[in-house]
C-alpha cells in the first residue's frame, strides 16, 4: 500500500514505523498464518534498500512464514541471500521456505521485472504466486467468461515458466479477477461478479492440480464503514467457500487497494475469526448432547447455572474483540464507543502486549552485517535499470 490510516492520524503516506507496527499486529494476529513483507510502502527509506530493511525486520520481528517480494533480480537475490543465514544454504530442505507473487500486467504481458523474478525465485526453488491482475472491461473484454479465459492463459504460461526454469518447483495459480466501474473506470471490488470471478478461478486452478491463490476483505471504500464491511464480505465469503489455498490481502486493504488501515486491519481479523469458527462445525461428541442437564432443567427453567454451562461456558461460543452486544442503555453509559473505535482501541492493546520472538544472536548479526553492506552497495542504484 501506498498510504496508511489510523483513528488518530488520519491517512498519510506510509513510513517504516508503519510497517513494523503493521508486521507485530500479523505475527500477533492468530487468524493469520504467515505475514507478508510489503505491507505499506515506507516511503521514509531509499527504494534502492528498502527491501533490505522489510526482509530484516519480516524475520526478526515474527517467527511465522514471511512472504517476499519478487521485483526483478537484485531484489529476489537479496532476498534469498538473508533467508539462508536463517535457514541455511539448501533451502528447500524440507520444503520451500519463502516466496511471493508474480503478477501478469495484463492483458497478455509479462514485464522484464517481474520475469526476472519469477525466474530467481522458482530456480532457487522457493515458491511462486502466479497471479493475472484483471479488470473486467479494461484489461479484458467485459464478459466474465471472456476475462475467466484470459485469466486462465495468463496464469497458466507463467506456470509453465516455472517449470522450464525448474522442473517441479512450487507454484500457485493465482487469481485476481474483477470488473471496472463502468461509470468511473475505476476497479470495483466487493461485486457479485468478482464473487463469481473468485470461484471461477478456485475451479480452474483444481482442475490443473494447483493450489489456488484468492482474495479477502477488498473494498473500493475509502472509509471504514458499512461499504467497506459488505464489499469485504463479499471477497472473503467466496474465497473461503472456493477453497481457497492460500488468502492474500486478507487484513486491512482500503482504497482500492491504496491505503492500508489499522482499524480495518482488526475488523478483518475479527471476520476471518468467525470463518474460522465456522468453517469446524459442529461438536456431535459425547457429552455435548447434555441430555441430562435437558431433563434437570426442565420446563421453563434455564441452563446459566447448570454444570454442564459452567464446565463450558468460555470457550463455547466465539468470543469478538469488536463487536459490542450489551443493551443501549449499557452501550451509552460505556461512551457510546462505535466498532472502528473499538478496533483501535484494540490494535494499540496488541502493540503494548507485543513481544519478539527468539531468534539466535548469531543469526541476527549476520542479516544485519548482510543488510548493512547491501545498502552501501546498492545506496542511489537504480535496481531496474536494465528492464
Amino acid at each position: 500500500m501506498v498510504y496508511v490510516s489510523d483513528l488518530d492520524a488520519g491517512r498519510r503516506t506510509g513510513t517504516f514505523q508503519d510497517f513494523e507496527k503493521l508486521l507485530k499486529l500479523q505475527h500477533m494476529s492468530n487468524v493469520l498464518h504467515g505475514v507478508t513483507d510489503h505491507l505499506v510502502e515506507a516511503q521514509d527509506v531509499e527504494v534502492s534498500f528498502r527491501h533490505l530493511r522489510r526482509k530484516l525486520a519480516g524475520y526478526t520481528l515474527t517467527d511465522k512464514a514471511v512472504a517476499a517480494t519478487m521485483h526483478g533480480r537484485i531484489v529476489p537475490n537479496d532476498i534469498l541471500n538473508i533467508s539462508k543465514l536463517v535457514f541455511g544454504n539448501d533451502l528447500t530442505t524440507g520444503g520451500p521456505v519463502t516466496g511471493g507473487v508474480v503478477n501478469v500486467n495484463s492483458p497478455l504481458v509479462f514485464d522484464k521485472r517481474m520475469v526476472g523474478g519469477l525466474i530467481t525465485m522458482a530456480r532457487a526453488g522457493q515458491i511462486v504466486i502466479v497471479t493475472p491482475f484483471v479488470l473486467a472491461g479494461a484489461m479484458s473484454p467485459v464478459t466474465l467468461a471472456a476475462a475467466a479465459a484470459q485469466q486462465n492463459a495468463e496464469a497458466l504460461a507463467g506456470v509453465a515458466l516455472t517449470q522450464l526454469v525448474r522442473p517441479g518447483a512450487p507454484v500457485v495459480y493465482g487469481a485476481f479477477l474483477t470488473n471496472v466501474d463502468m461509470k468511473s473506470g475505476s476497479p470495483a471490488f466487493g461485486t457479485p461478479e468478482g464473487a463469481l470471478a473468485i470461484g471461477m478461478g478456485a475451479q480452474m486452478a483444481r482442475r490443473y492440480g494447483l493450489p489456488h491463490r484468492g482474495n479477502g476483505s477488498l473494498t473500493s471504500a475509502n472509509a471504514v464503514g458499512a461499504q467497506s464491511a459488505f464489499e469485504s464480505t463479499w471477497t472473503l465469503w467466496p474465497a473461503v467457500l472456493s477453497h481457497t489455498n492460500i488468502l492474500y490481502h486478507a487484513v486491512g486493504w482500503m482504497e482500492a487497494g491504496m491505503t492500508v488501515s489499522f482499524e480495518k486491519f482488526i475488523i478483518d481479523a475479527e471476520n476471518l475469526a468467525m470463518m474460522q469458527r465456522f468453517l469446524q462445525g459442529v461438536d456431535i461428541s459425547d457429552g455435548t448432547f447434555a441430555l441430562d442437564s435437558i431433563a434437570a432443567v426442565g420446563p421453563a427453567g434455564h441452563h446459566f447455572g447448570t454444570a454442564h454451562t459452567q464446565a463450558r461456558f468460555e470457550t463455547a461460543f466465539h468470543a469478538s474483540t469488536v463487536a459490542d452486544r450489551r443493551n443501549y442503555d449499557a452501550w451509552q453509559s460505556a461512551g457510546e464507543q462505535n466498532t472502528v473505535e473499538r478496533a483501535n482501541q484494540v490494535w494499540k492493546e496488541m502493540l503494548a502486549q507485543y513481544q519478539a520472538p527468539p531468534l539466535d544472536a548469531s543469526i541476527r548479526e549476520a542479516m544485519e552485517d548482510y543488510v548493512a553492506r547491501r545498502e552501501r552497495e546498492l545506496a542511489g542504484v537504480n535496481l531496474y535499470a536494465d528492464e
